[in-house]
């Protein structure tokens, strides 16, 4: 099974469990791994171990409709 990490991901699932699963302090951790104690504290809070999607839930598309309405060109999505 492949397993899919956003470009910047410095642990993986596996990783993750044992961040939530040890009983070791956070700071120790977190030199262990080489993150953040607040990434340290965001995994051991977490039941999943997987990335969550950063996709907006709401598109914005106000500003194009408005545009389509007075006669413009909508911008281009980048």
């Amino acid at each position: 099974m492949m397993i899919a990490l956003h470009k910047r991901a410095r642990t993986t699932p596996a990783v993750r469990a044992e961040i939530a699963a040890s009983r070791e302090s956070v700071a120790a951790l977190a030199r262990r791994y080489n993150v953040t104690e607040a990434t340290i504290r965001k995994w051991r809070a977490r039941d999943d171990f997987h990335d969550r999607p950063h996709t907006a839930h709401r598109l914005q598309t106000r500003l194009n409709r408005v545009l389509k309405i007075a006669g413009m060109p909508s911008a281009p999505c980048l």
